[in-house]
């Protein structure tokens, strides 16, 4: 799916999605990537089922309010202990599908907030 701006803005947004790629800008990824409205990097994270604690204490420094957890094509749930960095940092985390995710960062990039958004692709 391809996604358009209503209106400009450098702030960084997703501009297509499909289940094994993202794109930023209209630059593709196709691993882990973190994404926010001012950086773009691979994320050390390789799939959801390798998920580690320090995958979430990376998240947690990133200035944001709250993560967007995107985690492929199926919504699924990290276990709280990978997690508590985000809790003990105060950052709010939001786990959907990767579709899902991509939607929701677009809007809350439109509405300045302070969002990262985490995708694994399998």
């Amino acid at each position: 799916m391809k996604l358009h701006a209503s209106t400009p803005s450098a702030a960084n947004t997703i501009t297509a999605y499909g289940d094994d790629y993202v794109k930023v800008n209209g630059a593709r990824h196709d691993s882990s990537v973190i994404v926010t409205p001012s950086d773009v990097k691979e994320w050390s994270a390789a799939d959801f089922e390798h998920l580690q604690e320090q995958d979430f204490a990376a998240l947690a420094n990133l200035g944001a309010d709250i993560v967007l957890l995107g985690t492929g094509p199926r919504q699924r749930f990290p276990h709280p202990k990978l997690t508590a960095s985000l809790g003990a940092a105060r950052v709010g985390l939001e786990v959907m599908d990767l579709k899902a995710a991509c939607r929701t960062y677009n809007i809350l990039v439109a509405e300045e907030r302070k969002v990262a958004l985490a995708l694994v692709f399998r």
